[in-house]
């Protein structure tokens, strides 16, 4: 084990650390946590570390790129050598399904090597378990997690799934909001922020998301099709799924009104500049992207996935469809698009409600207790 009166050293085992929401949440705590931790990141897919931009340069971390690979056959074998490079660290902090082999190894050898307290998060699933949860691997789920000092879940959803399906205990289970800095989102948005200029006149349809399948982003161009020709689609992110949303525009004959501006490194800029927040995905827990835009003082048109009804004010929730299908969806955005009074109205609620209960100082605050509270423990 590493010397106590060091710094004391974290391991973050993630499949991907691409500028997603679970990496950009470790990052915003790395940064928040400054140089009283010293970080080394091990990703699952070497060349995806698009996260590491966000990374305050005061942060001390490291890019392992000689550990164990995180996914394979858990042979007792290859576990083993996990196990042994864990010794190295404080604490380990995993995140998905992508690092459990990683939770596996902890547990089966962490009375041999007296290893550190491990912490798992679990935001969510894969494209493969979206319909229903995969048995095997609720089982290797709960069998690995027993020796987790603590499992880590934003969503209620989460919550009840880790207690149901992989036995949990209550008392290790920490239930901790995603958080934003809403100041930031409250602000005045830059125009010239997007490679797009907003037109007098025009209304804009905003999302903001990564352009793979589980987002179903032609879906939301089918749902929004119908609205009046000043409304416009914006989607901002970037993704394999770019040409078949492309081509569901151009199907429809709408593609002069929907525009794929790309990523951009600060969304608090941009989000403001919609009229509406549209989240199409099949399969979410708690979307940031969702709490953003709340911040941002925007009504929202979603359908009914993990914790969305929950997270958005009272008003804005009968604007939740009940299936994933692009006619509810478009009749939702419909009704938005056609009353600006209730956009308004619920923009409104729904930034208070965002600073009330989904600033970032509470989450960080949360994280520290659970992290440094392990810390003291070993």
């Amino acid at each position: 084990m590493p010397s106590k009166t060091a710094t004391p050293r974290v391991l973050h085992c993630h499949s991907t650390f691409a500028a997603g929401g679970k990496e950009l949440r470790a990052v915003r705590l790395m940064n928040a946590f400054g140089k009283s931790l010293e970080h080394t990141v091990v990703s699952g897919e070497p060349d995806e570390l698009g996260a590491r931009a966000h990374l305050d340069r005061s942060v001390v971390v490291h890019f392992a790129s000689d550990f164990p690979k995180l996914t394979g056959f858990p042979s007792p074998g290859r576990l083993l050598t996990i196990a042994k490079e864990l010794q190295k660290y404080d604490l380990i902090l995993t995140y998905n399904w992508g690092a459990m082999d990683v939770v596996m190894a902890h547990m089966a050898f962490s009375f041999v090597y007296d290893l550190p307290p491990l912490i798992h998060h679990e935001d969510g699933f894969n494209e493969d378990e979206i319909s229903e949860l995969k048995p095997r691997r609720n089982w290797y789920r709960g069998m690995a997690l027993d020796s987790a000092h603590a499992v880590v879940v934003p969503s209620q959803v989460l919550e009840e799934i880790a207690l149901k399906h992989w036995k949990c205990s209550p008392s290790r289970l920490a239930r901790i909001a995603n958080g934003i800095d809403t100041k930031r989102f409250a602000k005045r948005p830059d125009p010239g922020a997007l490679r797009v200029l907003k037109r007098p006149g025009e209304k804009w349809v905003g999302t903001l998301a990564g352009l793979r399948p589980v987002k179903q982003l032609p879906r939301l161009v089918e749902a929004f099709a119908d609205l009046d020709d000043h409304w416009h689609l914006v989607i901002v992110g970037e993704g394999p799924e770019k040409e078949r949303i492309r081509a569901e525009a151009d199907r429809l004959q709408i593609s002069h009104r929907v525009h794929l501006p790309g990523a951009i490194a600060d969304p608090a800029k941009v989000v403001g500049l919609f009229d509406i927040f549209a989240l199409s995905s099949d399969s979410e827990q708690f979307p940031l992207s969702v709490v953003e835009a709340m911040a941002a003082g925007l009504p929202i048109a979603a359908p009914n996935v993990g914790d969305v009804k929950a997270i958005l004010a009272q008003v804005n929730r009968p604007y939740v469809a009940q299936t994933n299908s692009a006619a509810a969806l478009g009749g939702l955005l419909f009704e938005l698009a056609d009353d600006a009074g209730k956009r308004k109205e619920i923009g409104q609620a729904n930034r208070e409600k965002a600073q009330a209960e989904f600033d970032e100082a509470q989450m960080i605050e949360a994280y520290r207790t659970l992290y440094f509270g392990s810390l003291k423990g070993t």
